[in-house]
């Protein structure tokens, strides 16, 4: 089964996106900032990691900016999730090294088929 760290620090999208996604038959860890999901990326495997674009102790660009600095992690998928949705800063977003972007708000539903799609599940 494909392994996928969500972080989140909204409790309750986290906690929604976390069982949407293990409804989905996914192996899911959920971590509220974005120090925590370095960390996690650093002692973990994982097939996708979903990010916030803002996070307390690291946003999400610090994330996937640090992740691609580390040898065994520069292929591993990262989906960025934000309200920010403007042209701009989903190009910021591409630019730090961010696999695909995803606006919020987002459909539990629509979430699922695009990690499936991006997974090839």
């Amino acid at each position: 089964m494909k392994r996928i760290l969500v972080a989140e620090d909204e409790q309750a999208l986290r906690m929604l996106i976390g069982d949407v996604l293990e409804d989905e038959g996914y192996i899911v860890t959920l971590v509220a900032n974005g120090k925590e999901a370095l960390e996690h990326i650093q002692n973990n495997d994982y097939e996708l990691v979903i990010v916030d674009y803002m996070m307390p102790e690291m946003t999400g660009l610090e994330v996937i900016s640090q992740t691609r600095q580390l040898p065994d992690k520069q292929d591993l998928i990262m989906l960025m999730l934000s309200a920010k949705s403007q042209q701009s800063d989903q190009a910021r977003v591409k630019d730090i090294g961010a696999n695909y972007f995803m606006p919020k708000p987002f459909s539990p539903s629509g979430l699922a088929k695009k990690v499936g799609e991006i997974l090839g599940d």
